[in-house]
């Protein structure tokens, strides 16, 4: 029996476009899964991850919508489940961040933060838990920051809202036992990605214990995991090269 075989199972990877929702949607595929590639604006981005799933014998499709914005997610699943199938692997990964020090964070900075990563992540939850609870099956994975846990160095907001998604994933955890769901988090710290080329003098980005940054595969391997493992729940891998231990 193959460990992490997802053969038959459907995924819809939020921000699936690039970094490591692009990488997850890979692995994901890589493990049998057909993949949801999920996008805001950047299709050509999308149709790049979809391309290297189908060049690996994968099927994956690209789906447009806003995860802030409630009908598009009821869409986007809609969209999911019409081509490819009901999701059964939701990978909660789209979300901003912005580089802000304590004066220069407003009320609207605060708010807008929360809701492009927390707000998002419970509206895709909401929306693919019936199925997944009337089928019996179901995968709850969030990926969160070890900004959750040693404060950060991006901004109250985005730590606040990471650590937001921890206690949202704990939540369904502790209320999905008896319907075969499992909820849980991969908690990445300096990854190789988009967001590391947002530091600044001010705030560079360093090296964890381990002497380099992580890769983006790395962090996908965990997703993959977590995805076919129906013991494990309710918990937060944590990647971040021994920069803390939890």
């Amino acid at each position: 029996m193959k460990v992490m075989d997802l053969s038959g199972r459907v995924a819809l990877v939020t921000g699936g476009s690039r970094g490591i929702g692009a990488a997850g949607a890979v692995a994901l595929a890589e493990a049998g899964a057909a993949v949801g590639v999920n996008f805001v604006s950047n299709e050509k981005a999308a149709m790049k991850t979809v391309a290297a799933v189908e060049k690996l014998g994968g099927k994956a499709i690209p789906v447009r919508g806003d995860v802030t914005d409630r009908d598009a997610v009821s869409l986007m699943v809609g969209t999911v489940a019409e081509r490819l199938g009901p999701v059964d692997i939701l990978v909660a990964n789209a979300g901003i961040l912005k580089r802000q020090d304590i004066e220069e964070t407003s009320e609207e900075d605060f708010t807008e933060i929360l809701h492009a990563n927390l707000t998002s992540s419970f509206l895709c939850a909401q929306e693919v838990l019936p199925s997944m609870r009337k089928r019996g099956w179901g995968r709850l994975i969030f990926v969160t920051s070890g900004a959750a846990y040693n404060g950060g160095r991006v901004g109250l907001h985005y730590s606040a809202a990471k650590g937001g998604m921890e206690g949202l994933s704990r939540a369904y955890a502790r209320r999905l036992f008896e319907d075969g769901v499992t909820s849980n988090c991969v908690a990445p710290t300096l990854i190789d990605t988009d967001a590391t080329q947002t530091a600044s003098k001010e705030n560079p980005v360093f090296s964890p214990p381990i002497g380099r940054t992580g890769h983006v595969d790395e962090v996908a391997s965990a997703v993959v995991m977590l995805a076919s493992n129906a013991y494990m729940t309710g918990q937060t891998v944590h990647m971040n090269g021994g920069l803390y231990f939890n």
